[in-house]
């Protein structure tokens, strides 16, 4: 039993990385929990084993004692120490190797469909990929070869709980890394990724070397990159666009096809209206909104479009000659909306505005929008 445990030991601190130490300490411990059971005073027992040797003594009083049975138990108790400490060290191992795969995308097999989640298996252990990140489009049967996002790696008391997503922003990005050079030489490097998982993805890109052309870099030849991609996702719309520094000419570009009339800034936070023809209205805005929810994510930008046939110049309101919106667009005041986030007080701060002046252009401007909302609604009544 001695050269049999001491070559269990050595196997698993070379083969599993635990050190012997380690073992010996845990035998003796469960040693010691077998003893409290096998005898009376167990309070007068020790364990003692020889690191060299792997010889296990059993001292009561610190004189060695010989027990036929307690020996029988001893050898049951070092089989399960051996046993249990394999199986913690290979769960710790996949642990660990799927910990390194965090954020990357990862093949697997189908191995159960169930309600709430797919059961992939990944060959040493099995992930998880919830419903709620999968998208409608997917379906997969047992057996189908599936490549996902590893969202999240999780120590459990039965192992590592590995948490796949199809739906994540960066599975999208991993897929251009892959099918894009470039992309992975850092050439072109993704700036930002906007998705709505099985409908359609922005996804902003820049290069550093002005001969590379970022766009043309993902698109490929002929779209055969991209058309890679959208075939992995299932049909999955994605709009390439190119990153700036200028806010405006990034906006204008992740509008685009959409034609922008113009891109004013608002004074507070990272807000901007955006002015398009009435051709151009639905085209920005996109089907439910998702044109310009994508980009305004993607950006990083509040988006608010409305059409050129929308918008109430300021001189139009009671009050505003041409020196006043000269004034009021110097100190910031672009919009109607801007006046009726702002108080009299505020205006009156504006040189060449008075107390009655400020108070008249507030009142203008809410009447402005009232009978705007009026005329839509009077239109909608004629449609409908």
């Amino acid at each position: 039993m001695t050269q049999e445990l001491l070559h269990s030991l050595e196997y698993i601190e070379k083969e599993k990385n635990i050190k012997k130490e380690v073992l010996i300490e845990t035998l003796k411990s469960a040693l010691m929990s077998a003893c409290r059971k096998t005898f009376r005073n167990s309070d007068n027992y020790s364990i003692e084993i020889d690191p060299k040797t792997a010889d296990i003594k059993i001292l009561e009083d610190g004189k060695e004692v010989h027990d036929h049975a307690f020996g029988r138990i001893a050898a049951q108790t070092a089989k399960q120490v051996i046993i249990q400490k394999i199986r913690e060290a290979e769960r710790e191992s996949i642990y660990q190797e799927f910990l390194a795969e965090k954020g990357q995308l990862i093949s697997g097999v189908v191995h159960a469909v169930e309600r709430k989640a797919l059961i992939i298996n990944f060959g040493k252990t099995d992930g998880i990929l919830p419903a709620r990140e999968q998208y409608v489009q997917d379906r997969y049967r047992q057996g189908n070869h599936i490549r996902c996002y590893v969202l999240d790696v999780k120590k459990t008391t039965r192992g590592p709980e590995i948490i796949l997503s199809r739906t994540h922003p960066n599975l999208v990005k991993r897929l251009f890394e892959l099918e894009v050079p470039e992309i992975h030489d850092g050439i072109v490097q993704v700036k930002a990724i906007a998705r709505e998982a099985g409908s359609r993805t922005k996804i902003a890109v820049i290069s550093s070397d002005e001969k590379v052309d970022c766009v043309g870099s993902c698109v490929g030849m002929r779209g055969q990159r991209v058309k890679n991609i959208v075939r992995e996702l299932q049909g999955e719309k994605i709009d390439i666009v190119r990153w700036s520094t200028d806010p405006e000419l990034f906006i204008r570009n992740a509008l685009s096809p959409a034609e922008l009339e113009d891109v004013v800034f608002s004074r507070e936070g990272k807000r901007a209206e955006i002015l398009v023809n009435d051709d151009q209205l639905s085209l920005a805005i996109g089907k439910k909104g998702q044109n310009v929810r994508l980009a305004s994510k993607v950006t990083g930008w509040e988006l608010d479009i409305r059409s050129t046939s929308q918008k109430i110049p300021l001189s139009s309101l009671e009050g505003v000659g041409p020196k006043t919106e000269k004034l009021l667009r110097t100190a910031g005041f672009t919009t109607i909306k801007d006046i009726l986030k702002t108080s009299v007080e505020d205006l009156e701060k504006i040189e060449g505005i008075g107390a009655k002046s400020a108070e008249k252009i507030i009142t203008a401007a809410h009447r402005a929008i009232v009978g705007k909302d009026k005329r839509k609604n009077d239109q909608e009544k004629d449609i409908f």
